[in-house]
């Protein structure tokens, strides 16, 4: 049979349903209504009649409408009728040769498993045991026992071995092996409910309570609210206030003149303490020269005379020396530099032959003044006797600061006021009155005319400092500023910090 035709020329029993589904996907619904026109035009028809035949396929006769059996089999088709309705799988008859396929029932090799139990492989491996170099102390080790099991919990375990993963499920645990496991510490605390130990267990040691300190009385004290108080910080002594000034930075290099018209009235010992004094805060940068046009004695007074070098020999190689910069200059200026006996303060000695003084002209002092600018942060001058002279007016109008310098005596007041009117009348007028008046105490003790001599000069300068008697500077010697006594170092920090005072930042 091809599945079309029989052996009589008639037409054979539909096609299987499967062919029609494949129908059905290939051609759309429009193939699955033609079949169905196609089946309603066939019914319309008789067929033919045809002689019985026994030989065949088994049918006899013409094949009739098959009634919907109770067993429904994936069988051919029956032919519909006209105004039947399609019925599925169920109207359709097989042919008694064919065989319908069996279900698909599970293989055996696929059996579902009844319970997740523990399988006895993967028990605890004796490996794991404690070891003798690992294992716990004696005085903590439980006496074996023979374990005993909860019928109620473990009802239903095929095996009493602990499966390796006990810990995963929900909660379940076996009882522990006889022997402890070196992991028994990262088991989180980890308990058998059938593990009793034979001394009780360890008890890790608990934090003491906190203990109140003892109070005087010997009681604990009782630990109140905290309570935090502001306190105002101490007041700054003026001591601190002038040390700090003289910290801080002055903007540019500051020149320091220090003249008056006598002589004897401590001009080059307000020099060189000066910038001992300033020197010993700041620490580096602090200059003393010797600015006289007769023979000056600061370089005998201030200093350590490694070299004989003076500003004569400065002046001579002043071209050389002028073009260089940085470290290099500060190199080669040193030579011509001398030093104070702890490091405080340069100083720059003047010359010993009065022939020199013809030589310091106006154009030279600047030019000594502005290198000196270029190397130090402070410059104290100790000016000469001689008003008139070029380098004492260059002096002056390249100071930043003027300090008159004075001692109570009527001369030396005198020549003082008399230089704050000749400045006055020669342009300088601003300098005299920002002018600091230091008056130095020659002698112990304090007199009236010192009394008068403070409240004349503090209405023709703004300040004046008093600094009292040392016994260091009676000798007339080297001038140390550590053998000042504590009295005089205060007062000479005081009057330093007035002198720089409007210019520190």
């Amino acid at each position: 049979m091809d599945g079309s035709e029989t052996g009589w020329g008639r037409q054979a029993e539909p096609a299987p349903r499967w062919r029609a589904l494949l129908d059905r996907a290939r051609l759309g619904r429009g193939a699955e209504q033609a079949e169905v026109d196609h089946r309603a035009e066939e019914a319309a028809t008789p067929p033919e009649q045809l002689p019985r035949r026994t030989a065949g396929n088994g049918w006899s006769g013409r094949a009739s409408a098959v009634e919907p059996s109770s067993e429904l089999t994936y069988g051919a088709e029956p032919p519909y009728r006209v105004g039947a309705t399609y019925r599925v799988e169920p109207a359709y008859r097989v042919d008694p040769g064919h065989q319908p396929e069996p279900t698909y029932p599970a293989e055996p090799s696929y059996p579902a498993e009844s319970t997740y139990r523990a399988e006895p492989a993967y028990g605890a491996e004796p490996a794991y045991g404690a070891e003798p170099a690992y294992g716990a102390e004696p005085a903590y080790q439980p006496a074996p026992e023979p374990v005993r099991r909860d019928p109620e919990r473990h009802r239903g375990s095929a095996s009493v071995t602990e499966s390796r993963y006990a810990l995963l499920d929900d909660g379940y645990r076996h009882e522990p092996p006889p022997v402890e496991s070196r992991y028994a510490l990262l088991d989180n605390g980890y308990r058998s409910e059938t593990y009793q130990p034979a001394e009780p267990a360890y008890q890790p040691p608990q934090p003491l309570a906190y203990q109140p300190p003892a109070t005087a009385e010997g009681y604990p004290g009782r630990i109140g609210s905290a309570r935090v108080e502001w306190r105002a910080p101490a007041p700054e002594t003026e001591l601190e206030r002038a040390a700090g000034v003289l910290r801080r930075e002055l903007g540019t290099p500051r020149v320091l003149a220090f003249a008056n018209p006598k002589g004897g009235v401590h001009k080059t010992t307000a020099t060189v303490l000066a910038a001992a004094t300033v020197g010993s805060i700041r620490g580096r940068g602090v200059l003393a020269w010797d600015d006289n046009e007769l023979r000056g004695t600061l370089g005998l007074r201030a200093g350590s005379a490694r070299h004989a070098r003076t500003i004569r020999h400065l002046i001579s190689d002043l071209a050389q020396i002028e073009i260089l910069e940085g470290e290099t200059l500060l190199a080669h200026l040193d030579d011509y530099l001398r030093h104070a006996s702890d490091g405080s303060y340069d100083v720059l000695a003047g010359e010993e032959s009065p022939r020199f003084a013809q030589r310091l002209d106006q154009f030279t002092v600047k030019r000594v003044l502005e290198l000196l600018r270029r190397t130090h942060d402070v410059v104290c001058v100790d000016t000469g006797n001689n008003v008139e002279s070029p380098n004492w007016r260059t002096v002056m109008q390249a100071a930043d600061q003027l300090v008159v310098t004075t001692v109570p005596r009527e001369d030396a007041a005198f020549s003082a006021d008399w230089m704050l009117d000749l400045l006055h009348e020669v342009g300088m007028g601003e300098l005299a009155d920002n002018a600091v008046t230091l008056i130095s105490c020659p002698t112990p003790g304090r007199t009236s005319l010192q009394d008068d001599l403070e409240r004349h000069f503090a209405t023709r300068t703004r300040a004046v400092a008093v600094v009292p008697y040392d016994p260091a500077l009676e000798t007339g010697s080297s001038i140390e500023y550590h053998q000042l006594q504590p009295e005089s170092r205060q007062a000479w920090l005081k009057a330093a910090a007035v002198m720089l005072e409007p210019f520190a930042r």
